[in-house]
């Protein structure tokens, strides 16, 4: 089997998972708990909390642990409106976002907020123009991906933090799932970033939100105590020094990562070059791991399933998307429906080898010829 989705998710390090049962050994208590052993685990999930702040340039008290990305954007962007709702009820997003941050915004929505999207350029990135004009006195909240999932454009977050520096009452809420490991990460001007292990060869069911200091949101979960007032739940402790794992390695490695992806995509690129009925939709300045493309009148689903058949594994969409809806980003930057629908991704990792590259060429090879053969 050939896996070319990595986007979607990436399999857990052995270390990673080494580290995940180690502290399942030597901690067996809850940290919460008064003994001597909950004592110990107390201890452990501050020292791995402070290690975590210390890679993303945070203190421990920005750091939330939460069990993936779509809790942490539900949090930020509900604790957020919620939190400010006596400020204004005005946000602003892109049609580039996760679902997890778009059914956040719809809920929000229901209750009376007023949600304006930015429009997304030919690059896909968003329209810094328009976000000047759409920002109000009452604006709480800008949500946005700093890599979009299914193109892989790479958003300008610096511009956009410096541009909500001239409303005091606005935060800026970027969700970085796609981003780790993958670019570097901009945190000045941010207000709350969230991001999960299994992006980064970690495991499921856990993740982070970062909080800047003195930002109050409202609790989505109520309970029992936990490492902040602002998430009940008993703290993994496992699978928190897990994400530390995870976290460590891949900023340690980000540079021999995506020089060894850029190389497989820049092979696969001019491969599929050669295609004339191949359309490419992520744009120039996009992460090397993510490369979305289209076969001219042949659906999505039919030529992943087609590849499926000869054992490799690709995407349409993102894999927390509905199905048969064109991808929203690929429409937003071609304006072309039957070209959103047509179009599917191939996503990258530095387990990716170069003979795994050769593989699937092979195998789109034979889907291409035989898929439009059919439609003539």
């Amino acid at each position: 089997m050939i896996y070319l989705d990595y986007a979607a998710h990436a399999p857990a390090d052995p270390v990673v998972l080494e580290r995940f049962c180690d502290m399942e050994r030597r901690f067996p208590a809850n940290p919460n708990s008064v003994h001597a052993a909950g004592k110990a685990a107390r201890e452990e999930m501050a020292r791995v909390t402070e290690q975590i702040a210390a890679l993303t340039g945070a203190s421990p008290a920005e750091i939330i642990f939460t069990s993936g990305a779509t809790e942490a954007n539900n949090l930020a962007i509900k604790g957020i409106a919620q939190a400010s709702r006596h400020i204004g009820k005005h946000i602003i997003s892109t049609q580039l976002e996760h679902s997890s941050v778009g059914a956040s915004l719809s809920v929000l929505q229901q209750q009376g907020y007023e949600i304006d999207l930015l429009n997304v350029k030919r690059d896909g990135k968003a329209d810094l123009a328009q976000l000047r004009e759409l920002l109000r006195k009452d604006t709480i909240l800008v949500a946005v991906c700093a890599v979009d999932s299914e193109i892989g454009t790479v958003q300008p977050v610096k511009e956009i933090a410096e541009i909500i520096k001239q409303y005091p009452d606005c935060r800026l809420h970027v969700d970085a799932t796609q981003a780790v490991g993958k670019t570097d990460l901009w945190f000045d001007g941010v207000d709350t970033m969230s991001f999960t292990a299994h992006k980064f060869y970690g495991p499921n069911g856990i993740g982070a939100l970062y909080k800047r200091r003195g930002l109050v949101i409202e609790p989505q979960i109520s309970g029992g105590a936990s490492t902040t007032i602002y998430r009940s739940g008993t703290p993994t402790l496992g699978l928190a020094a897990a994400l530390e794992a995870s976290l460590t390695k891949a900023l340690a490695e980000q540079p021999q990562r995506i020089a060894h992806v850029q190389h497989l995509h820049d092979r696969l690129a001019a491969a599929l070059q050669a295609y004339p009925e191949v359309r490419f939709n992520s744009p120039t300045g996009a992460v090397p791991h993510i490369l979305n493309v289209s076969v001219n009148g042949i659906k999505a689903t039919r030529f992943q399933q087609a590849l499926s058949e000869q054992s490799v594994c690709v995407s349409v969409k993102s894999a927390c998307s509905s199905d048969g809806m064109p991808s929203k980003a690929v429409f937003a930057v071609s304006r072309d429906r039957r070209n959103a629908l047509s179009s599917w991704r191939i996503s990258l990792s530095h387990l990716t080898t170069d003979e795994e590259i050769d593989g699937f060429l092979a195998a789109f090879d034979t889907c291409y010829h035989q898929l439009l053969q059919k439609e003539n």
